[in-house]
């Protein structure tokens, strides 16, 4: 039996998600998806809201996985000039 997972590579957040505002650089925060994911930790990752705009760069600096929900812990690490779709 196997462990369903999902390999991301961007950062997406609903407000219900806890998507940041304002964003600042050099803020900490805590956010929760459902599901079991997979993140690159300690590298650059862009910050997508519900509309798939990217707002930022990231840094997940902790990712927990418990009762099939994934827990990480990020710091803003830089704003864009203008947001722009990724999708």
């Amino acid at each position: 039996m196997g462990m369903p997972c999902e390999i991301n590579s961007i950062l997406k957040l609903t407000p219900a998600q806890g998507y940041p505002e304002p964003l600042t650089v050099g803020d900490r925060h805590r956010v929760t998806k459902t599901g079991y994911r997979i993140f690159p930790l300690d590298v650059p990752l862009g910050l997508v809201d519900e509309a798939w705009l990217a707002h930022a760069d990231i840094v997940i600096e902790k990712l927990t996985w418990e009762h099939q929900t994934t827990h990480l812990e990020f710091k803003v690490t830089r704003l864009y000039p203008a947001p722009f779709a990724v999708q």
